[in-house]
């Protein structure tokens, strides 16, 4: 077809539409005619189109129009299947799938999501008051987005909405020794020792449901934290690693719950170095929903309605910190996840768990000894 010049084009072709409009026509790397995926109002924007397409396969960034024509949700729910994910992220991702992706984009494909499509979406959700969830979501549908751009089957991601994934949730709480103390005694003899290992030791309720007598050591007085046991919503129990490398620990125990330790050795916890340290009335593991009603109805009873199980690791690490320990000893104390807590886990000496766990220990015993004290005679004991 000629050009403007009269001369006819070396690569592609435009043509006049009965509606008035141009269609470029190109040969594509694989030999096979292509009609661009849009009309041009005018013949000189359709060979603009061509030169700038024609440069893009010269430099090898073209795509095949047609790749992305692959259904958004087989598209993510292979993406899940693929990866070797841990047991409770794998069904989170399949919930905010079902529950916020699919509604959503599930009718749609790769290559007909456009990023005010995203705009809209994200927004939407937010103002339902999910803002979390919308974080989350958000980033897993950036990362298969962003896999599609790496397969070839898009050009460009279309999730662009800056700091998209950030969460904004409200600081969660954290409880003093004193509601500590207080929801121990509420939740009885069976269970405060986990209320005292949440708080004082900041352990992962996961990583308690798999603690083994053989774990614990009070000559020493240090719990091993090697395995980690996290409850799916269908009541099973996913036996594995830690969440991190730097989960697996040696925690101190505080001098002054050991005797808390000790009770619950000789009244609850299974025999045998491999029995489990928290089992339920009838020998058999615990249950999140057995312990949770518990939990709520001691959580109630002392006003904090919104405050976690998991709340409580707060408070132990918020107690860790406040011990003047440095930061790669608190990063060890904790097992948090990340490749720099883990680097700096190598360094830290059992000699520094201790010094933390006696700090707490300290403070426990000031609040206690405070409860045990009879209204106004400390001051009495003072003038004396």
């Amino acid at each position: 077809m000629a050009n403007n010049s009269g001369r006819r084009r070396r690569w592609g072709s435009v043509r006049k539409l009965p509606s008035g409009r141009f269609q470029a026509r190109y040969p594509g790397p694989d030999g096979l005619l292509r009609n661009a995926e849009e009309t041009f109002a005018t013949k000189g924007d359709a060979e603009a189109w061509l030169v700038e397409t024609e440069a893009d396969i010269r430099r090898e960034e073209w795509r095949d129009p047609n790749a992305g024509a692959v259904n958004f949700l087989l598209y993510a729910t292979a993406w899940i299947d693929e990866r070797d994910l841990a047991p409770l992220t794998e069904q989170l991702y399949r919930r905010n799938l079902r529950l916020h992706l699919a509604p959503a984009f599930g009718e749609l494909d790769l290559k007909e999501i456009t990023a005010p499509q995203v705009r809209a979406w994200r927004a939407a959700l937010r103002k339902t008051g999910k803002k979390t969830t919308a974080a989350k979501c958000y980033r897993q549908l950036k990362s298969i987005m962003e896999t599609a751009v790496d397969d070839d089957l898009i050009r460009r991601n279309p999730c662009r909405v800056k700091g998209g994934g950030k969460e904004d949730a409200a600081e969660r709480p954290h409880a003093t020794i004193e509601q500590v103390l207080q929801l121990a005694d509420l939740m009885g003899p069976r269970w405060q020792l986990m209320v005292f290992i949440a708080a004082f030791m900041a352990l992962r309720p996961e990583e308690q449901a798999e603690l083994r007598r053989g774990d614990v050591d009070l000559g020493k007085k240090v719990v091993w934290v090697r395995r980690a046991a996290p409850e799916l919503t269908t009541g099973e129990r996913a036996l594995g690693d830690p969440k991190s490398k730097a989960g697996k620990r040696a925690v101190g125990i505080p001098s002054e719950i050991v005797p808390e330790f000790e009770h619950h050795l000789a009244c609850y916890a299974q025999d045998g170095d491999d029995g489990l340290l928290f089992v339920g009335e009838r020998g058999a593991p615990f249950r999140r929903s057995t312990f949770g009603r518990k939990w709520r109805k001691a959580r109630a009873k002392i006003g904090m309605d919104d405050l976690h199980f998991y709340d409580l690791r707060h408070t132990g690490n918020v107690l860790a910190a406040s011990t003047g320990a440095s930061l790669k000893d608190l990063m060890a104390h904790m097992g948090h996840a990340s490749v720099r807590a883990a680097l700096i886990y190598q360094h830290a000496t059992a000699e520094q768990q201790t010094k933390i766990s006696n700090g707490i220990s300290a403070a426990v015993v000031d609040i206690r000894t405070r409860r045990r004290t009879p209204s106004g005679s400390t001051g009495e004991a003072r003038e004396a």
